[in-house]
């Protein structure tokens, strides 16, 4: 039989520090509580409760519509473990599990919420937290035989001082998701949220690191090869937005840093994209499965996919190379082997087309550009 696990979205506060009611503020297209609500339901989380308090009947239509149940907490004015206490109080008997999140954590990610309900199905633990670089954050997930515990507790500090009894009991889950840690206490806090809402899809620097190291266990030459990638492929898309271009140095770094994530892998761009876009990190996913293969339109502008292909084909290792030396090298790996080679001859080829584009929109060679390394000559490979 499948685990039951319900969601306890807590938006019964005043928010006091915020002036504006936090539930309905707007993050992108939805609304902080339409978010939360809609991340549960895509992590696969059914039994979702909605604990209200503070202006309750502007929020039961919005809970209404998408599915979920209201649970009016009338003691709200008495802190935020009286709206824990009111959702745990709704719960059946037979719920296995239990999240508990604040409203205004609104950008917690759906993959997020998957990987904690996977290591709870592994069984044993009291309470699972989700961690980002070495950080606890959003929200935890609490086995469902601890209910009547939280519900009748009346010690110190709330739900972190029940949280605190279980502790010997507790996992932590490293994800690469920052937003576990960003709430929006104050009106900077919410547009700090608000300008994130609008690239949920582009990972953060850090979220990288953290995929890279701590969820994945990367090798460290495949970091420091993407490092570099990440840096050619940035200094060269912003050479190019000072003559006109709009390229996204955000994406192209994400995708720099992770175009190799999963290189030990038959097919490791489509492996590498899959992983992205099951985090939901889908335009970053775009660029890396096209790393290794990619089809230039030349009456286009010149896209981030092409300058992450160039970037990649002028990196060795960690150093920055020719054309033709990364492609020698490639071809005395596989000189027996003719299908081999006739790709490598189609990769150089397209890596080519993409200088000439680059060059004719700078209107001067890559190498004037560029520092580092050895830089790409116009004659041909031998």
């Amino acid at each position: 039989m499948a685990d039951k696990v319900a969601a306890i979205i807590l938006a019964a506060g005043l928010s006091s520090r915020m002036k504006e009611f936090k539930p309905l503020l707007p993050l992108g297209r939805f609304t902080a509580l339409e978010r939360v609500i809609l991340t549960m339901r895509e992590a696969g989380v059914d039994d979702i409760r909605v604990v209200t308090g503070h202006r309750s009947p502007e929020l039961e239509p919005v809970v209404a519509q998408l599915g979920a149940q209201i649970v009016f907490n009338r003691q709200y004015s008495r802190g935020m473990f009286s709206s824990v206490r009111a959702g745990v109080r709704s719960l059946g008997s037979d719920t296995d599990a239990f999240f508990a999140l604040p409203v205004d954590l609104a950008l917690v990610r759906p993959a997020t919420v998957r990987r904690l309900l996977e290591v709870f199905r592994l069984g044993g633990a009291d309470v699972i937290y989700p961690c980002f670089m070495g950080k606890r954050g959003h929200p935890p997930l609490i086995a469902g035989r601890h209910s009547r515990t939280i519900s009748s507790w009346r010690g110190r500090e709330g739900l972190r001082g029940v949280l605190a009894m279980l502790q010997t009991g507790a996992l932590t889950v490293e994800v690469a998701d920052e937003l576990i840690l960003r709430d929006m206490d104050t009106p900077d806090d919410y547009r700090s949220m608000a300008a994130m809402a609008t690239r949920l899809d582009i990972p953060t620097t850090m979220e990288c690191r953290a995929l890279l190291g701590q969820v994945l266990g990367v090798d460290q030459r495949i970091i420091r090869h993407g490092q570099q990638v990440a840096r050619l492929a940035t200094e060269l898309a912003a050479a190019l937005n000072r003559v006109g271009c709009s390229l996204d140095l955000d994406l192209l770094s994400a995708a720099g840093l992770l175009h190799d994530l999963a290189r030990h892998e038959k097919d490791h761009a489509m492996a590498g994209a899959r992983i992205l876009r099951e985090l939901g990190f889908a335009s970053t996913a775009r660029l890396v499965a096209s790393h290794m293969d990619l089809i230039v339109n030349e009456s286009r502008p010149l896209t981030e996919a092409e300058l992450l292909y160039l970037a990649d084909k002028m990196v060795l290792g960690e150093r920055q190379v020719s054309l033709v030396e990364r492609f020698q090298c490639a071809r005395s790996r596989h000189n027996h082997d003719p299908e081999a080679l006739r790709r490598i001859d189609l990769r150089l080829e397209t890596a080519r087309i993409i200088q000439r584009r680059c060059e004719a929109q700078l209107g001067s060679a890559l190498r004037d550009l560029l520092p580092g390394g050895e830089q790409i000559p116009v004659q041909h490979a031998g």
